[in-house]
């Protein structure tokens, strides 16, 4: 019987508009002072907009040669840009982390083949609440929005039971939910 690694890998995931971004940046600073935590800035190609997606911009051969230099731990494509989440998280679980890092769902069956007992949460949100938040980004006509919500399905492997958060409420409710759930991971 193999022992648990000392560390947990967390992945978060939820379609767009249901407020990831915000939910781990609020709950990165609730638990700031809580070392047993790692809040990871994924890398990736697309161009940073931080009121947007929080994560590290590289260009396309930069992303090329830390895949190539063995300097991320993940990667994946999303809406034809690269993603990874960098060496580091392997750091961090190596020292008992609770490691937190937001992910395309479709890479959850990679991660896990790598990192067997890592967890999964799922960020939710009404509808309504998705479709009012991708308004505001202004990224999107109203058509395009109507057309992504429509499309987003699923996206797990079918033996993957997330840890659900329904952030359909204020940003406080849904951090402490996100704050006592990470608590509780680590308390295991």
């Amino acid at each position: 019987m193999s022992e648990r690694p000392p560390g947990l890998l967390v992945l978060v995931v939820g379609p767009s508009g249901v407020g990831k971004d915000t939910l781990l940046s609020s709950t990165r600073q609730a638990l700031d002072n809580d070392k047993r935590f790692s809040f990871v800035r994924r890398v990736g190609t697309r161009p940073a907009d931080h009121d947007l997606e929080d994560h590290i911009t590289l260009d396309a051969v930069e992303f090329a040669e830390a895949l190539a230099n063995d300097r991320l731990a993940l990667s994946w494509q999303a809406h034809g840009y690269d993603y990874g989440l960098p060496i580091s998280v392997d750091t961090d679980l190596a020292l008992g982390r609770v490691v937190v890092a937001n992910v395309a769902r479709h890479a959850v069956g990679q991660a896990i083949a790598k990192y067997p007992t890592c967890r999964v949460v799922m960020i939710t949100a009404e509808i309504s609440r998705r479709a009012e938040r991708l308004a505001r980004l202004g990224r999107e006509s109203r058509d395009q929005i109507t057309s992504r919500l429509a499309r987003e399905g699923g996206g797990l492997p079918a033996d993957i039971s997330p840890i659900v958060i329904d952030n359909s409420g204020s940003v406080g409710i849904g951090v402490t939910a996100f704050v006592m759930t990470l608590r509780a991971l680590a308390d295991e």
